[in-house]
């Protein structure tokens, strides 16, 4: 059943900056306000009382200036990363956020006589180093008995310091209690004089700092653990943006192919990535020149984000082209290609479309794999083109893929496009919406012009992936 403190009640939400700010103002009047009262107190030492009095407001001002340096970090969160098109959640759960008093450090006291060598503890420093209360306290000699071999040096060296050169102690080290658990002990005292200056006592406090410690190191290690996630994830965007600036066609603007011949295409095209930048998808686009005079037009999306999707899409966009190089027709070419991501080591879905376009007869044969059809516009009006069959890239093995033709005419704008050119929007709103450029196109006189539009009108959506578009005008 659940506690009624929680019922219908909302979850705790993270304090915002202006919260953390109220709260360091507050700790540091009370760091003030402490250090005032710690002034007028008796600083002679000569009564125990007066001398364990000291001892906690020093304590306090300590705690208080933790407090204050996790405060800060709180507000100002971890590290900024460097400044990257990209932003990248954090790569894995945060260690659990320990409870308030978890955090709160269990306080002890000491005091050792060095004239009689008795030793005086209170009962909090029994709890913390794990003694049987009816024990009698250890002497300074007896006391690293308790300590990591490690860190006994550290204790021997304050120690002897505080009792040869009356230095105040204040510094940490690790015991192990009889249960085997270690536990960090922060040690602060001070050496007690006699009239003649010589060191008669030494007393100290000493806290329990394991849970703060243990705090500090989850809080130390996820923030290096992002900033490796930073790092990597980084690494991989630049690495996938690489290898598509590679792969994709290296021609800016308008482009005419054929090269050579009385017809010819206009061509111009626009990647468009994802408005975060945080992902490089496998879009692609892509005009290239066959040896028989005709023209290969395709545009694709392999599924998914990062290097590997791209280096996928890389190797999809090589295999098309030699291929189409070699003679095949869009159909067989598609079968081809779905046989290749079936046996590739990475299982992997696409769509795609490929257009072979024939100059003398000005004639489009195409065949799609569940992808979006070309769009055709004419006299400032436009119409999707009948969709041969044809199912994605990698979902059978045996997948069957048909091929269509349409006869164009001079000034007729042919439209490729990728499903997320147009985002937040079904396939067949996304088409509508670009139908709808068509008087806008009627009045471009270039193919990259029409992009232009295409950019103006979907360039700034926001976006969670990326999208490209192709488009051809029949320039004669």
């Amino acid at each position: 059943m659940p506690s009624h403190l929680s019922a219908d009640r909302p979850a705790a939400q993270p304090p915002g900056r202006g919260s953390v700010d109220a709260l360091i103002s507050q700790t540091r009047r009370l760091k003030g306000e402490v250090d005032a009262v710690r002034r007028d107190a008796p600083a002679d030492g000569s009564h125990p009382e007066g001398r364990w009095q000291r001892a906690l407001y020093d304590l306090a001002l300590h705690q208080l200036n933790d407090l204050d340096e996790h405060l800060a970090q709180l507000r100002d969160g971890p590290p900024p990363a460097p400044v990257t098109p990209e932003t990248v959640p954090l790569p894995a759960p945060a260690p659990a956020t320990p409870t308030p008093d978890a955090l709160l450090s269990r306080v002890g006291s000491a005091e050792w006589n060095l004239l009689t060598d008795e030793a005086s503890w209170s009962g909090e420093l029994y709890q913390i180093l794990g003694r049987d209360p009816g024990a009698a306290p250890l002497t300074l000699d007896e006391l690293p008995s308790l300590v990591l071999d490690e860190d006994r040096p550290m204790l021997t060296a304050m120690v002897t310091d505080c009792l040869v050169d009356a230095k105040p102690i204040d510094g940490e080290f690790r015991v192990v209690r009889p249960d085997g658990d270690v536990r960090t002990v922060h040690m602060m005292g001070e050496p007690v004089l006699d009239a003649d200056g010589g060191t008669v006592s030494m007393w100290a406090v000493l806290r329990d700092v394991s849970e703060l410690r243990r705090s500090q190191r989850a809080v130390s290690e996820t923030r290096d653990s992002l900033q490796r996630h930073r790092h990597r994830a980084q690494t991989e965007h630049r690495l996938a943006v690489e290898l598509q600036e590679a792969v994709l066609p290296p021609w800016r603007g308008s482009l005419r192919l054929p090269r050579q011949g009385p017809r010819s295409l206009d061509l111009a095209a626009h990647y468009l990535p994802a408005s975060a930048g945080t992902q490089i998808g496998g879009d692609w686009y892509d005009a290239l020149e066959l040896r028989d005079g005709e023209t290969l037009l395709s545009v694709g999306d392999l599924t998914g984000h990062g290097p590997a999707v791209t280096s996928g899409m890389a190797m999809l966009l090589g295999a098309l082209r030699g291929m189409a190089m070699a003679g095949t027709e869009p159909a067989r070419l598609m079968t081809l290609l779905n046989r290749l991501l079936d046996a590739s080591v990475q299982p992997a879905l696409g769509s795609a479309i490929c257009c072979r376009y024939r100059p003398a007869t000005r004639t489009l044969c195409w065949a799609q794999a569940g992808h979006p059809a070309p769009l055709l516009y004419r006299g400032g009006t436009g119409r999707r083109l009948d969709t041969p069959d044809g199912m994605l890239l990698g979902a059978a093995s045996g997948a069957a893929y048909g091929q269509a033709e349409e006869t164009l005419e001079v000034g007729d704008l042919l439209l490729l496009h990728t499903e997320g050119l147009v985002p937040g929007h079904s396939r067949t709103s996304a088409v509508d919406r670009l139908l709808d450029l068509a008087p806008r196109f009627g009045r471009a006189r270039t193919a990259q012009d029409c992009v232009r539009t295409v950019v103006e009108e979907f360039g700034l959506t926001e976006r969670q992936g990326d999208g490209c578009v192709l488009l051809a005008r029949v320039a004669s």
